[in-house]
């Protein structure tokens, strides 16, 4: 494959524009160290995590002494494994470094997979362009309600242009591509087995996708085509998945559940979303009335709108999907493929969702929308390639053009400000070098106080102790933390609620034997505190001694 000067130009225009919703995080400024977007929690995380694989820890860094589970390590692995082999800090591979080589790659892939498939550069042109800038309809909503471009999740799914502010998502991509990359290119069977197994430990959406469409392809080509080798790739990947995924993985059902048409319902209810409140009210009143002749349709009408809302222009896939199924016994393994991945991805979130963060399975969904935007391309450049007049290809690219846009530019909005929603001061920033210098131990912070967070909401940046409950302590002290990100662990399942009244009563008590008697049975070794942070005992009574102070923090090691 060769890429034109056209393909080059596209995957350098759409790496700079994805790149732009991470380069400017984790970077220090005057105020401290800014995140934009969901950074300041997710980014967050994710540096944790790989801060605590590169010590050589499998515990989960946010909750000390238990064992990670429940979650999927595979990029945090890499990234630990990276700063191991050159010596960059984790911070600065998270938010500079991987976000263009994970944009570069997605869209080298999709144009080199699409090439293969269909055999036309306009084709694979078309279809990384909707790979990089595809949107939804929500920016025409957002226009005629405020006059102003936005919505890019109003009908709850992120869109292209966010795709790297969940790095594991881009990653999964690009194994996806280069597992049928590898596949139409008919070599050994082991490197797509390895590309679809892995998956699991990756974004676990993705894996069960991968292993679903397999299985349907696998059993096509043999029942069809008397062709076994899809079916053994879909065997190794399952073998080499089940072998990543159970160690890390204790109970995994009991992190989904049964919950039907949630993400409608609440897509016309919530004031956040589409909030179309007579219609939220008249399909509900009918599924719980049981006035099934009317629920039904609403329920249709719903899907509908959620499926149009998301696809934005790439619902131009239609003619391709329409051509497919007049002549469905021509169709071949991609197409059975891809279409079973999109129906699925679309599907399992209208019926399951995630404990602890319940919106978290639409990520199903976002490889529909992938995938969407390939075909999307296809049938744009199938269009194109039969229309000859320059003035109609001009006119025509033009539309699919400021139809896309919008989603993009009203997204970028709230990455480029120059000041950002939440920020490490410099004080804290500070206090978490020191201690990250210091000898391994576990950190006590003061519990997350979502009241405060609310109320400065008006003045960002936002210190992180008063954006969200994060795992920043662990990230950037690079040390195990008693309890931290509450969130992340409401999504792994642990049962963090117990210590956090624990600690409660540690701030609030003034028993110096049951302080001190905490300290020790939870191996506390430092005390993180911030100015001003509410105690009964001073540090002499709880058996601490001060290590680092400046204007905003203290730091105490237990005597």
């Amino acid at each position: 494959m060769k890429l034109n000067f056209k393909g080059i130009s596209l995957i350098l225009i759409g790496t700079v524009i994805w790149s732009l919703t991470m380069v400017k995080s984790g970077l220090i400024y005057s105020f401290g160290m800014g995140f934009w977007g969901p950074n300041g929690h997710d980014g967050v995380w994710h540096i944790a995590l790989a801060e605590s694989f590169a010590r050589g820890s499998f515990d989960v860094p946010t909750f000390a002494g238990e064992a990670l589970k429940n979650y999927h390590v595979g990029f945090d692995l890499i990234l630990a494994f990276l700063n191991k082999l050159t010596t960059i800090p984790i911070v600065n591979l998270y938010f500079q470094i991987i976000p263009p080589v994970l944009a570069a790659s997605v869209g080298i892939l999709t144009y080199k997979f699409v090439i293969l498939w269909r055999k036309s550069k306009e084709e694979a042109f078309w279809a990384t362009f909707f790979v990089y800038f595809g949107g939804s309809f929500g920016w025409l909503v957002t226009l005629v309600r405020d006059g102003q471009i936005g919505g890019e999740s109003m009908f709850w799914a992120q869109q292209s242009i966010s795709t790297l502010i969940n790095p594991p998502l881009a990653l999964s991509l690009a194994l996806l591509l280069s597992g049928l990359i590898l596949l139409l290119k008919k070599r050994n069977s082991l490197l797509p087995i390895l590309c679809f197994g892995i998956l699991i430990q990756i974004k676990a959406y993705a894996g069960i996708l991968a292993l679903g469409a397999l299985l349907i392809v696998g059993s096509y080509n043999l029942w069809k085509r008397k062709d076994g080798n899809l079916l053994k790739v879909f065997l190794g990947s399952l073998t080499i998945s089940i072998l990543l995924f159970l160690p890390f993985n204790k109970n995994p059902g009991s992190l989904i559940f049964f919950k039907p048409f949630w993400f409608l319902e609440t897509m016309m209810g919530l004031k956040d979303r589409l909030d179309w409140q007579r219609f939220y009210s008249a399909m509900t009143t009918y599924r719980y009335g049981n006035i099934w002749v009317k629920a039904v349709p609403a329920y249709l009408v719903a899907f509908v709108i959620f499926w149009v809302g998301n696809m934005g222009i790439r619902i131009i896939k239609a003619i391709l999907v329409w051509k497919w199924i007049k002549n469905f016994k021509k169709i071949g393994w991609v197409e059975i493929f891809i279409a079973s991945l999109i129906l699925a991805g679309g599907l399992i979130p209208m019926f399951f969702l995630q404990m602890g963060t319940s919106w978290n399975t639409i990520q199903f969904f976002y490889y529909s929308l992938f995938f969407s935007g390939i075909l999307a391309g296809v049938a744009l450049g199938e269009i194109l390639s039969k229309t000859k007049a320059i003035l109609a290809r001009t006119v025509f690219v033009a539309g699919i053009i400021l139809l896309t846009a919008p989603t993009t530019l009203g997204t970028l909005a709230h990455y480029l400000p120059a000041r950002p929603p939440a920020k490490i001061s410099n004080e804290e920033f500070e206090a978490l070098t020191f201690l990250a210098k210091e000898p391994q131990g576990v950190i006590l912070t003061y519990p997350f106080d979502r009241f405060k967070a609310k109320e400065a909401e008006a003045n960002p940046p936002r210190p992180l102790y008063l954006y969200e409950s994060t795992a920043y302590v662990s990230a950037f002290a690079k040390k195990p933390v008693y309890l931290e990100d509450e969130v992340n662990l409401d999504i792994t399942g642990y049962p963090w609620k117990e210590r956090r009244e624990m600690v409660e009563v540690f701030y609030q008590t003034n028993d110096i034997n049951k302080v001190k008697e905490f300290l020790k049975s939870n191996n506390i070794t430092y005390v993180y505190r911030l100015k001003g942070q509410r105690v009964i005992l001073d540090e002499s009574q709880l058996g601490i001694s001060k290590i680092f102070e400046n204007e905003a923090v203290d730091v105490f090691k237990v005597d």
